[in-house]
């Protein structure tokens, strides 16, 4: 049987890090992150639409409009002319009335309503954009778009 006296060669303190104690923790912290991060981040399956570039046809019996951040609060464009809020619903009825009209009646074959296609400054606050969408839905207009500027590069293939 042997016993150790601890006696012997050295007499110098041991000077190894402990590294145990560290690789315990570490084990530790990457269970709970393995278990809790699947239940912080909780999406609904969803397919997203896929994103392609779209050249914008220009018909003559679209809307363009373009929002901005005035001083005295969001500043409506229709074409080039400035319009109040009120005055958009108005003269989009009349607009989209006018173009019903002209293609032969709410019962013509073939009826293609007009789109609004909307510029917003990058800098104009979401409710000046999402009032002028409300105010044309509500006049009636089924397609709201928004023409963007796309990012600099070689054109996507389509």
């Amino acid at each position: 049987m042997a016993v150790s006296t601890g006696g012997g060669g050295d007499d110098t303190p041991m000077s190894d890090i402990n590294t145990t104690p560290l690789v315990d923790v570490m084990l530790v912290l990457l269970i709970i992150f393995l278990i809790a991060v699947p239940v912080v981040i909780q999406t609904v399956d969803l397919e997203l639409p896929k994103v392609k570039y779209e050249v914008t046809t220009t018909k003559p019996e679209n809307v363009l409009l373009s929002v901005k951040a005035g001083p005295e609060g969001c500043e409506v464009y229709w074409g080039t002319t400035r319009i109040a809020s009120g005055e958009l619903l108005e003269r989009a009825v009349k607009k989209l009335e006018d173009e019903i009209e002209r293609q032969g009646g709410v019962n013509a074959v073939g009826l293609e309503l007009p789109e609004v296609h909307i510029r917003g400054d990058i800098n104009t606050p979401y409710r000046c954009i999402g009032g002028t969408i409300f105010t044309m839905q509500q006049a009636g207009f089924a397609k709201v778009g928004f023409i963007s500027e796309p990012e600099p590069g070689p054109a996507p293939a389509l």
